[in-house]
C-alpha cells in the first residue's frame, strides 16, 4: 500500500557540463523510452541551458519532466550570461537545481544567492530543488548536522511556508560527489531525518510531503539501500545519470525498494 507521506519518489540526472545538442536530445529520449514503463516515480533531467528547449521539446507530453541546473533571480536586466528563471519556465523547464555544491565552490555561491533564486524559481512556476551538504574536514569535524542545518535554514529564509512545501531539499555531501564514495544509508538518513524534524518545526504536517534527495556518487549498485530508508525520496544523480542503462536502472531499482512507492 502506497504511503501517503510523499506523492511518489523523485529522480533526478544532473547532466552537469556534459553533451552536444545532439548528444543531449539522444539522451532524453533513451530515458524517456526506458523509463516509460515506471508510474510509481517522477523521472526528471538537467540538461545544460543550451540544449534545454531542445530536451524539453522532445520530452514533452511524456513522463519525463525536466529541470535547469541553476538560474538567475532576476528576470531581465544587465547581468550578461546569466539565465532568468522565467526564461527557463518558458523553456518548458518544470524543476530549477539551484545551490549545487559545484556551484558553491567553483562560483561563489551562497546561502543568501542561493535563497533568491529559489524564490525566483517558485514565483515561475518552477518547483526548487535546493542543494546543501557539508565538506570532508566538517564530516570528519563533526559538523555535518550543524553545517546542514544552518544551509538549510539559510536557504529557505524567505520562502513562505506554502513555498517552502512545494520545493524539494536535496542532501548531497560534497565528499561523496563524483569521488566514488558514497555515504552509508545510516549517515544519509541521518541527516535527512535531521532536515524532516526542521521541516517538521516549520510546517507541521505539511513537513512529510516535501521530498529529500540524496546526492552523492548514487549507482546502480547502492541506490536501493539508500531508498530503504525512512526519510530518503529520492536522488539527485551526476555521473551515473550519462547513460541511459545506468539511470534507468537506478530509476526501476530505486523505485523497487522504496516502501513508500
Amino acid at each position: 500500500m502506497s504511503n501517503p507521506r510523499i506523492p511518489r519518489p523523485f529522480f533526478c540526472g544532473n547532466w552537469k557540463l556534459w553533451g552536444t545538442l545532439s548528444d543531449s536530445v539522444a539522451l532524453a529520449t533513451g530515458v524517456r523510452d526506458a523509463v516509460a514503463s515506471v508510474t510509481t516515480a517522477d523521472v526528471a533531467v538537467a540538461p545544460g541551458f543550451v540544449a534545454l528547449d531542445a530536451v524539453a521539446g522532445k520530452l514533452k507530453g511524456s513522463a519525463v519532466a525536466v529541470a535547469s541546473q541553476d538560474g538567475y533571480w532576476e528576470e531581465k536586466g544587465a547581468f550578461t550570461g546569466e539565465v532568468a528563471m522565467v526564461q527557463i519556465a518558458d523553456c518548458g523547464a518544470s524543476y530549477a537545481i539551484v545551490g549545487h555544491s559545484e556551484r558553491r565552490q567553483y562560483f561563489g555561491e551562497t546561502d543568501e544567492t542561493v535563497a533568491r533564486k529559489a524564490k525566483a524559481a517558485l514565483a515561475a512556476g518552477l518547483v526548487p530543488i535546493l542543494c546543501i551538504g557539508e565538506t570532508l574536514p566538517e564530516r570528519d569535524a563533526g559538523q555535518a548536522l550543524t553545517v546542514v542545518g544552518k544551509q538549510l535554514d539559510g536557504t529557505t529564509a524567505n520562502l513562505r511556508d506554502d513555498e517552502l512545501a512545494k520545493s524539494v531539499i536535496a542532501y548531497e555531501p560534497v565528499w561523496a560527489i563524483g569521488t566514488g564514495r558514497v555515504a552509508t544509508p545510516a549517515q544519509a538518513q541521518e541527516v535527512h531525518a535531521l532536515i524532516r524534524s526542521k521541516l517538521v518545526h516549520k510546517l507541521q504536517a505539511r513537513a512529510q510531503q516535501v521530498r529529500i534527495l540524496y546526492g552523492g556518487s548514487v549507482k546502480p549498485n547502492n541506490v536501493a539501500e539508500l531508498m530503504k530508508e525512512k526519510d530518503i525520496d529520492g536522488a539527485l544523480v551526476g555521473g551515473a545519470s550519462l547513460t541511459v542503462d545506468s539511470f534507468a536502472s537506478i530509476v526501476q531499482k530505486g523505485v523497487a525498494a522504496c516502501t513508500r512507492s
